[in-house]
Formats: structure tokens, sequence, C-alpha cells
């Protein structure tokens, strides 16, 4: 039996529906949930990311925030009612869902003790969150290729540059609808205080493609261009990049990491390598090949005394353990 159900795009009357012009508007929705979040069993609260508003690229008949689109969610599961929420692309017409998996953080931020809440979202910003309430603690670029945004304002969200919004002759733009990260998994190490993921150094030019006043469907479209993958470990108390692995070929790969409390990070890389790197560095210390990359995160487990690594590639699963 159903126990409640709460819209990602609000209906008329409902919380939100102000920052959509029209019911029409509303109608054509987003928001959708990607991935499953995560749980915090001491608050009860239920975190997770949405996608972005439709039309995705012709934004002419939804002006406004388009709540709650790419945004960050917090939900008290026993009732479906909404806490807090924070909007990481306002309004956003690059096709830049919200949807990496929130990262619970246990730590100290300017000297005290906080429960955070970290993303490194599609649009190419770091955000740290006291995910008690969903305050913005600190914004940060992470891909040196930005170029969507003016700046971040006072609360913590970019300020779009409308000088890069989809245009019929078509605008630069980076990151690419591919997003600065995605939905891979990323992983945090209580013991370097680092937070680590694949992310993309992309540029695309973005189209307008529908321009009546009631656009339909995508609207538009993007043309990537170039990119590069990287795999990347940030600071969570500053937002800087503390170290970056720059895969040896272009393009991207789909998988997300793990740490390991045995001082450990592994992750696939585009030409089919498991790969176990030093977290502090960024050094890779050993790898396996693969039959195809690994579109997935690798997980861990024990097993009558032994720590096992598991991670798909292809058709297989491939499994690793020390030697006794």
């Amino acid at each position: 039996e159903l126990q409640w159900r709460w819209n990602t795009t609000p209906r008329p009357g409902e919380p939100g529906a102000e920052t959509w012009p029209t019911k029409a508007s509303m109608e054509h929705g987003g928001g959708m949930t990607w991935m499953s979040g995560t749980y915090d069993p001491e608050l009860n609260l239920y975190y997770f990311g949405t996608g972005n508003p439709n039309p995705v690229h012709a934004a002419q008949s939804r002006k406004g925030d388009n709540l709650y689109t790419c945004s960050i969610v917090a939900l008290n599961p026993d009732t479906g009612k909404m806490v807090w929420y924070y909007q990481m692309s306002p309004h956003d017409t690059h096709d830049w869902d919200n949807t990496e998996t929130p990262v619970l953080i246990d730590g100290v931020f300017n000297g005290q003790p906080r429960k955070l809440l970290a993303q490194a979202a599609r649009n190419g910003y770091f955000t740290l969150l006291d995910r008690t309430n969903g305050k913005n603690l600190l914004t940060a670029p992470f891909v040196d290729t930005l170029n969507w945004a003016k700046g971040i304002d006072a609360q913590g969200k970019p300020m779009p540059n409308p000088a890069k919004e989809p245009r019929t002759d078509g605008t630069l733009v980076s990151p690419s609808s591919d997003g600065a990260a995605n939905w891979f998994a990323p992983s945090f190490s209580p013991d370097t205080g680092l937070f680590y993921f694949n992310a993309t150094m992309s540029y695309a030019i973005y189209y307008l493609t529908d321009t009546d006043e009631n656009p339909q469907g995508y609207g538009g479209r993007d043309t990537s261009l170039w990119s590069r993958q990287v795999l990347q470990a940030i600071d969570y108390k500053t937002g800087k990049v503390a170290w970056r692995h720059v895969y040896p070929n272009l393009g991207g790969t789909r998988n997300g990491v793990l740490s390991t409390a045995g001082g450990l990070l592994f992750a696939g890389d585009p030409t089919g390598n498991l790969i176990a790197y030093d977290p502090a560095n960024g050094h890779p210390l050993w790898h396996a090949g693969l039959q195809a990359p690994a579109y997935n995160a690798p997980i861990t487990y024990e097993l009558d005394g032994r720590q096992y690594v598991v991670v798909g590639g292809g058709d297989m699963l491939y499994a690793f353990v020390l030697p006794q």
C-alpha cells in the first residue's frame, strides 16, 4: 500500500509552484530521481538529487527557478514531507541534472564539528551543506574549463552568465550536457579528509532549435567538441582540488570510486583497467586488466577473514583478494 508520494515538480498551489509561470509549464515537469539517495538514521532524513526541468534547452516558457529540479532534497521518510532543499542549478538550460549521490560527512568545518553533506554537481561546482538544515557552507568550481557562470552569490549558488544560454547560432559552454561530474558514485575518506570522484573537463556548442513561445521536447541540442576525464580529490574543508590524475586518453569513463580503511582508492579507467591508487596523492599502485571498462563502482566485503574487491566489466564480474 502506497504510504506517501512527494512531487519533485509541484502541482498548482503546492510550495514551489510560484517558480513556474504557468500550469502548462509545470506539466512539462522534470526533476527525475536517478539515484536511490542516502539516509541518515540519527536525523531520520533521506537525501537525494533531482534532474533537469523540461523542455531541456528551450526555457522561454518556464521562466523562474523551476523548483525542485536540479536540487538536493531532504525528506522525512516517515511522512514524505520535505525538510529542506538546496537548488544547485536554478532554471537549468544545459541538461545538468543534479544526480550524484549526496555523501554524508561527520567532520570539522571552521573549527566546529558539523553534520555535513557534500556533492560534486554536474554543473561543475562542489558544494558543502549543513545536512541538518540545508545551509550552504562552501561552493567551489572543480574543473578548470568552467565558463557558464559569472561567480558565486552570497547563498553559494552559481550566477549564470546570460551570454552562455543556448542560441540558434550556438554558444560555447563548459561543461557539456554530460556534466563535469555525473551519477557515478563518489567516495569520501575520513582518514584523508578528501572527497573522490571522476570528473570531466569538456566543451560543447549549445543550440536552441525550438524558438516557439511554447517549445516542446528538448528544444535544443549540444554538440560536444572536446573532453578529458580525470580522477580527482577535493579537500572538503576548502573546496580546493588536492590532486588530480589525468587519464591518458581523451574522452571519458563512467564509473564510480571506492575508498577503503586500508588506505587504498579503487577506480576503473576508460581503457578497461581497475586501478588502485594512493588516496593521499593519486599515485597508481596496482592495476588489473578487465575485458571492458567498468561502468560501475567497485565494492568491497570481507569473507572468512579476507577482504575482497569486486567490480564488473562488460558481462563479467571480477573479484580480487590479497594472496595469503
